[in-house]
């Protein structure tokens, strides 16, 4: 099974799909992600792109507000708060402060930019 994102104006992720094998291969069963966007551009017009779980293409797995970077050739998830910086070689967001590396759990405060500790049972 193959999965494709599709793309509106903005080149935000409005929906995925999973598309047959059949459905994306050529003649000779070779999967070709052309012939999988002709497939979806036929069946639901609008604009598409390929993605996979595995991030085997486009560095991350498109989900519904994503944003397909051109430039990049990758799928970015939305910015979860303003003071993180994207990773151009990950496609992913990064917080000012790496995530603590001891056995406690943290969330993230915006406000003091960094790491606060989540106290246990909660």
């Amino acid at each position: 099974m193959a999965h494709f994102a599709q793309l509106n104006a903005e080149n935000l992720v409005t929906q995925v799909i999973v598309v047959a094998n059949q459905d994306t291969a050529d003649q000779d069963g070779v999967e070709n992600e052309a012939i999988g966007i002709e497939f979806c551009t036929n069946l639901l017009g609008g604009t598409w792109k390929q993605t996979s779980y595995n991030s085997r293409i486009r560095k991350n797995y498109a989900g519904v507000g994503y944003k397909y970077d051109a430039t990049l050739d990758a799928f970015i998830p939305p910015q979860p708060f303003a003071s993180w910086t994207l990773n151009n070689e990950t496609a992913q967001w990064e917080a000012p402060t790496p995530y603590p590396t001891d056995d406690k759990r943290y969330t993230w405060d915006e406000a003091t930019t960094a790491w606060v500790e989540v106290p246990v049972g909660e």
